[in-house]
């Protein structure tokens, strides 16, 4: 089993800044893409950003610009740096991996999702 834990969320006002942070652990595993999804109540869950395991990356357009993605291969954790932040960006952002597990002689490949963070933007 791999878990992802999540850190970095809060309250700020429109036009500061947030670094989240998505840590995976476990046993003999292997990361591929990483992502960033939010939700907001009423909304269905979206992809804000995702970063494959050869470092390309894409955003959701309204987030372009602002916000950055990246990895630690070495500690298996993705981050978000949010910037210019907006009342819009408020939601529960969770972390989604896609994680190859290895066990005896197989191995198992699937999604893993955070826990989720609230972020909360004041106007």
């Amino acid at each position: 089993q791999v878990q992802l834990v999540e850190s970095g969320g809060g309250l700020v006002q429109a036009g500061g800044s947030l670094r989240l942070s998505c840590a995976a652990s476990g046993t003999v595993f292997v990361v591929k893409d990483m992502a960033w999804y939010r939700q907001a109540p009423g909304n269905p869950r979206e992809l804000v950003a995702k970063v494959t395991s050869g470092d390309s990356t894409n955003y959701a357009d309204s987030v372009k610009g602002r916000f950055t993605i990246s990895r630690d291969n070495a500690k298996n954790t993705v981050y978000l740096q949010m910037n210019s932040l907006k009342p819009e960006d408020t939601a529960v952002y969770y972390c989604n991996a896609d994680v190859i597990t290895y066990y005896g002689l197989g191995s198992s490949r699937r999604d893993y999702w955070g826990q989720g963070t609230q972020v909360t933007v004041s106007s």
